[in-house]
């Protein structure tokens, strides 16, 4: 056998074989699949990025702009939004350029990608773009990320019903080798369909590796007969609001079920000579249900032969009904297992309503066929209530010795977990050298608001509570000062998320007529998505001047080194800079000042400090020299070149 050289390059530039990647390296890869699928079609296409980065998509846009020349030899582009709704925005625009003379292009294939969070803010322009339409030779993939145990969020997170209520079609990958065949699928049905395709990516994806199938001859992505009406269902001028809400729900939803069904997205994963209990499975719950197999000692081909069959659907909402439902005739039950809320469940049980009695089966999930709780809807299904769940659907054979101990093992592990909890628990902290571990201390007698980013871990040192969304920090107080004593409060606010969409809650503040004090802790990173520039390379001599022409009429800048403003001369008219030894008498007195006031605290990221420094981008002898924590001119890698003194 031969064997050929690999590289590290192969995840993106084989066109046939096999190659190594995460699930991040799969979602930088598509795009340029797709201009090369296009490429052997003979269409003249370009793609079109934006978004907001955010776990499980945190490293999306840095892995993206390490292959900035394959992107651009494939005439992809990317823009980071400064929020996710108008990097929506952005990508909506790129399904318009059919619409008008000048067209360099035949269409323009897009991305959106975005944490959950952002999901649920951009679902205004989800609508109108959807409702709107995609280019026949354009098509839009929406990529949430999803984070079902709240493990860097605020909140957990389930974006399929936020995709629901814009009627997206949303598919939702098992593993890395789907999210590059439901990506192709995804722009195939948003062009056929003329529909945005949602696609949800979670962090056991996207931070796995996995060796995949890249040769572009694996998918035939078939386009069934369907009947369209008369100018088609792709976005148009002059289109009315309710001409596209009838296209939308007549037309293009049911093309999409064309569509998957032409091309066996949902399929029977496991069939069984003597099927008598079927399980659904969806995105994640594709493997548990294996895994939770094997712990009570039954292969696949064993669990068949007791009357197992496996069935997974790709596109959990709008479900597909034929096919599952043509699968679920005869069984005597059905357990649908999905992660959070259920979705499929009450689809699926509205599809089976007319079946006889005789071949429609018992719908369980959520709840057994009793109305008692089965599954957990929070968190995650753990893999024992799966493993139980089935072990008590199949009944007893070979296997329930096995099953026996699995499920003693883990009660005594559960039990000796329960003996040894204790009320002190180990909580993250910052690292070393970190600036928010001193910015975020207030005066005593004082308290802070807290807001999305790193320093949100003061809300577990008793620095801050009461968190916002992203982009409403502080505003809460408005509707809180009127009706308490309490004459004033503190608000942490990155640099990150000010440009984001916190700037307009310090406009909201000045508007309401609050005594606030925003702290905007300028760290010249944003750290805790790995690191990346602000988009919109504000130095901080240009917030101060925004925040005055906002109406904030008193802001001061706290500094670890001010040597480094010595020769400043663009900061807002009277904006002081004091030393950080003042940090507490600067927000004495700051809390004293009527109305809204702002502390920008200038200390860069201690994580990207030591990076730049390793990097050579930050020389320890002429650090001191830079302008607000900024890196050498000449570099490239510096938002604020002009006020560099090196």
């Amino acid at each position: 056998m031969k064997h050929r050289d690999v590289t590290l390059d192969d995840k993106y530039i084989l066109e046939d074989g096999l190659a190594f990647m995460t699930g991040i390296q799969a979602l930088v890869r598509l795009p340029l699949d797709q201009k090369r699928l296009d490429r052997l079609a003979g269409h003249n296409t370009a793609g079109f990025i934006s978004g907001y980065r955010g776990s499980p998509l945190g490293g999306y846009d840095q892995q993206l702009k390490r292959v900035q020349k394959l992107l651009d030899s494939h005439e992809i582009k990317l823009w980071e939004g400064l929020n996710e709704d108008l990097g929506a925005t952005a990508v909506w625009g790129s399904q318009q350029v059919h619409c008008f003379e000048g067209a360099t292009h035949e269409g323009v294939f897009g991305i959106w990608y975005g944490k959950a969070p952002g999901v649920d803010r951009t679902g205004d322009v989800f609508k109108h773009a959807n409702f709107a339409g995609t280019a026949p030779l354009g098509g839009v993939l929406a990529i949430a990320g999803d984070d079902h145990a709240c493990k860097s969020s605020t909140l957990p997170s389930q974006s399929e019903f936020a995709f629901q209520d814009a009627e997206i079609p949303v598919l939702n990958p098992a593993s890395i080798q789907d999210v590059l065949d439901y990506g192709l699928h995804g722009w195939a049905m948003s062009r056929f369909s003329g529909l945005w395709i949602g696609m949800i990516a979670l962090a056991d994806t996207m931070d796995s590796g996995a060796v995949v199938d890249v040769s572009l001859k694996r998918l035939t992505r078939l386009l069934p007969a369907f009947s369209f009406p008369e100018g088609g269902v792709h976005l148009r001028r002059g289109d009315a609001p309710m001409d596209k809400e009838a296209r939308l729900r007549g037309m293009k939803l049911p093309a999409a079920h064309a569509y998957l069904k032409a091309n066996a997205l949902d399929h029977m994963v496991l069939a069984s000579p003597r099927p008598r209990v079927g399980v659904v499975t969806t995105g994640q719950s594709a493997r548990d249900v294996f895994e939770a197999l094997s712990a009570i000692g039954l292969t696949p081909e064993a669990a068949s032969e007791l009357g197992l069959t496996i069935f997974k659907v790709a596109m959990p909402w709008p479900l597909e009904p034929s096919v599952i439902g043509q699968w679920c005739k005869g069984l005597e039950r059905v357990l649908v297992l999905e992660h959070k809320r259920a979705l499929i469940e009450p689809q699926l049980k509205s599809a089976l309503y007319g079946l006889p009695d005789n071949v429609r089966p018992l719908i369980e999930g959520k709840t057994d066929n009793q109305g008692r709780p089965l599954l957990p809807q929070t968190n995650y299904i753990p893999m024992p209530a799966i493993a139980r769940a089935l072990f008590e659907r199949l009944g007893k054979g070979p296997h329930s010795v096995v099953a026996r101990h699995y499920f003693e093992r883990i009660g005594e592990s559960l039990e000796g977990a329960r003996t040894l909890a204790a009320d002190i628990s180990r909580k993250p902290h910052y690292c070393s050298g970190c600036p928010h571990n001193t910015s975020t201390v207030v005066p005593e007698g004082s308290r802070a608001l807290a807001g999305i980013g790193c320093h949100y871990m003061a809300t577990m040192m008793d620095r801050a509570d009461m968190t916002s969304q992203m982009g409403g920090e502080g505003v809460s107080w408005i509707g809180q000062s009127p009706f308490t004593t309490e004459n004033h409060v503190f608000v942490n606010l990155g640099d990150g998320t000010y440009s984001h969409s916190g700037s307009l809650a310090i406009r909201a503040s000045v508007s309401g007529k609050t005594n606030i004090t925003y702290k905007i802790l300028y760290n010249d990173a944003v750290a805790m998505t790995g690191g990346q520039a602000v988009e919109s390379g504000q130095t901080v001599p240009q917030i101060t001047r925004q925040l005055r022409a906002e109406g904030v009429s008193t802001v001061v800048v706290v500094a670890d080194d001010p040597s480094r403003y010595a020769n400043v001369t663009d900061l807002a008219s009277g904006v002081r800079v004091y030393p950080r030894a003042e940090l507490e008498d600067v927000q004495r007195r700051l809390r004293e000042v009527p109305g809204v006031s702002v502390l920008i605290y200038d200390q860069v990221c201690a994580t990207e400090k030591r990076r730049r420094q390793k990097r050579g981008l930050m020389p320890p002898s002429t650090k001191r020299a830079f302008i607000n924590s900024a890196v050498c001119e000449g570099c490239g890698d510096c938002s604020t070149q002009s006020n560099c003194l090196s």
